[in-house]
C-alpha cells in the first residue's frame, strides 16, 4: 500500500491524517498516512529513509518547510516563490518534486466563503513563511492593492519587493494603515499565544471580511476581537488545511477530492459543531 507522511516537531497534533484518510477513502484511493516526528536535526535524514523504503509522498509542515526547500530534486513555480515546500512527491522517475500548496488552499478557502478578491484592497498581516506562501496566490486574482504589515517593518518592505513584479503590492508600518479594506488576513501566530497584532481598531468596519490563518475549537483572539469591533464576516484557517490538503492529495495522486464533507467530519472531529 502506498505510504504518506507528515513531517513537523511537534506534529501529534496534526489532523492531517484524519484528512487525509477521508480523502483516500472518498476517492476511493488505496493508501496510509501517518505521522513522524524528528528532532529538529534529524529531518533530513528522517525524509531519505521515508522516500528509500517505499514511501510516495508527504507534507512538511513546522519547522520543517524551509529545510525541505533546499532537500528536493526539483521545485514547482509556487514553491520557489514562496520559498518554502510543504509538499514532497516522489515522481515515476525517482526524482523529488516539492510544492507548496499553502497559498492556492488559502484562496480556495476564501472563495468558497464567498470572498471577492479580485479589485479588493487585501491587508496581510505578517511576513514569515505562511505570508510569503499566500502571497503569488493572492495576487493572482488581481487584488488592487495588496498591503502587508509586519511589526519588523524592514521584512515587510523586503516581501513586497520580493513580490512586486507579480502585482500592486506595497508595505506600510502599523501605524501608516488607513481603511478601508475589503479584506484582513492575519498570518501571524499571535493567535497561538491568544495575542493580537497591534491593528488599530478603526480599521475595521461592518462590510470587512477578516480571515485568521489559525485555528481552533473556538474564536481565535484575532477574530474574536474583530467580532467587538464590528466584523461580521469571519473566518478561520480549518478550511485553508482542508484546501491545501486536497491540493497535495491532487499533486500526488492526480485526482481531486470533494472538501466540504471533509470539512463538516473535521469540524465534528475538533468540537466546533
Amino acid at each position: 500500500m502506498d505510504r504518506y507522511l507528515v513531517f513537523g516537531h511537534p506534529v501529534r497534533h496534526s489532523k492531517s491524517p484524519f484528512i487525509h484518510t477521508l480523502f483516500a477513502r472518498q476517492t476511493q484511493q488505496e493508501l496510509e498516512y501517518g505521522l513522524a516526528e524528528p528532532a529538529v536535526d534529524e529531518f533530513a535524514q528522517a525524509l531519505r529513509t521515508f522516500f528509500d523504503q517505499g514511501g510516495k509522498g508527504c507534507n512538511v509542515t513546522v519547522p520543517f518547510k524551509e529545510q525541505a526547500f533546499t532537500l528536493v530534486d526539483c521545485l514547482s513555480p509556487r514553491a520557489k516563490r514562496a520559498g518554502a515546500v510543504n509538499t514532497i512527491k516522489l515522481t515515476d522517475d525517482g526524482v523529488l518534486l516539492g510544492d507548496n500548496t499553502d497559498g492556492a488552499g488559502l484562496v480556495a478557502d476564501l472563495k468558497s466563503h464567498g470572498v471577492t478578491l479580485a479589485d479588493s484592497r487585501i491587508l496581510l498581516l505578517g511576513a514569515g513563511g505562511a505570508a510569503r506562501g499566500a502571497l503569488a496566490p493572492l495576487l493572482a486574482e488581481l487584488p488592487s492593492e495588496l498591503v502587508i504589515a509586519n511589526r519588523t517593518h524592514t521584512k515587510a518592505q523586503q516581501l513586497a519587493a520580493e513580490f512586486h513584479d507579480l502585482g500592486p503590492v506595497t508595505a506600510q508600518t502599523y501605524e501608516q494603515l488607513a481603511g478601508p479594506f475589503d479584506l484582513v488576513i492575519n498570518s501571524t501566530s499571535a493567535s497561538l499565544q491568544g495575542e493580537l497584532p497591534p491593528l488599530a481598531p478603526a480599521l475595521i468596519h461592518t462590510d470587512i471580511a477578516i480571515y485568521d490563518m489559525m485555528y481552533g475549537a473556538s474564536d481565535t483572539a484575532f477574530i474574536s476581537w474583530a467580532k467587538q469591533h464590528g466584523a461580521r464576516q469571519t473566518m478561520d484557517g480549518l478550511g485553508m488545511l482542508v484546501e491545501q490538503a486536497a491540493e497535495a492529495f491532487t499533486v500526488w495522486r492526480g485526482i481531486r477530492p470533494g472538501t466540504k464533507q471533509v470539512l463538516r467530519e473535521l469540524k465534528r472531529n475538533l468540537g466546533v459543531i
